[in-house]
């Protein structure tokens, strides 16, 4: 049985305790505000492995995928690092009916848009991510990036995003970038190294965390990587869902 207990009350979603996904896309939803949210979706085992064998998949469940889908189907733009679009071999975000309504009410397109982040824009822009999504993907990258890589992005029909200096993009630059663009429900699903540079600037607003009932061992990455922050940054717990072990939690920075 699949379970619901917002922090704030305990209380099961509904008379059976079940969730569909329009009690998903309900329990998920973007807060109404202005400016941009930007959302983090991870899994981490018990130790604290964000990866298998350089991969989610294997730490992951179904229900994880069915929430991941709900948090694509509720976001204007999935951001992730290059290195993260290879190794899970990113596709195209597709139009779901689940969603659909949700999405025209709130004026967003049929999908989510993808945004990749590279600096050196090494990428094969012949995959399908690039030459045929349902929304043009975006390329974040520095204005020192190499012209012929972003003539290649441009040609393969990437929206090419400049959003820091040399060959590195600023983190804050970019959701605003992105909002200036109207994107302003943001979701990165990593890698960690991405999140990291996220928390490190200050810009991340809330993290959807599965903890899995596993343990890996090793020395696989955590969920966030990179550069520290000077004092560790309070989030506060907003809901929590559980099945068959995996813990489905919802954090918003206070």
């Amino acid at each position: 049985m699949r379970r619901l207990f917002p922090v704030t009350d305990l209380t099961p979603a509904d008379d059976e305790g079940e969730w569909s996904l329009d009690h998903l896309a309900d329990a998920y939803a973007y807060p109404e505000q202005d400016g941009p949210w930007l959302r983090a979706n991870m899994v981490s085992t018990l130790d604290g492995a964000a990866q298998h064998d350089g991969r989610s998949q294997p730490i992951s469940c179904e229900s994880d995928m069915r929430i991941f889908g709900t948090l694509r189907g509720l976001a204007d733009v999935v951001v992730a690092g290059a290195e993260t679009v290879r190794l899970e071999g990113y596709r195209p975000a597709r139009a779901r009916e689940a969603f659909a309504a949700r999405r025209a009410a709130a004026g967003q397109g049929p999908a989510p848009a993808i945004a990749v982040v590279s600096g050196s824009l090494d990428l094969d822009f012949s995959l399908p991510l690039f030459v045929s999504p349902l929304v043009p993907t975006l390329v974040l990258t520095g204005n020192g990036a190499p012209a012929d890589r972003i003539e290649a992005a441009r040609e393969a029909g990437a929206d090419v995003v400049i959003a820091g200096e040399g060959s590195r993009v600023d983190p804050a630059r970019a959701v605003r970038e992105l909002a200036d663009r109207g994107l302003k429900r943001l979701l990165t699903e990593g890698g960690p190294r991405m999140l990291g540079q996220f928390v490190a600037a200050g810009v991340l607003d809330e993290l959807c965390l599965t903890l899995s009932p596993m343990l890996t061992a090793g020395d696989a990455q955590r969920i966030a990587g990179g550069p520290s922050v000077a004092v560790p940054e309070r989030f506060a717990l907003t809901s929590m869902l559980e099945e068959a072990g995996f813990l489905f939690t919802r954090y918003r920075r206070i």
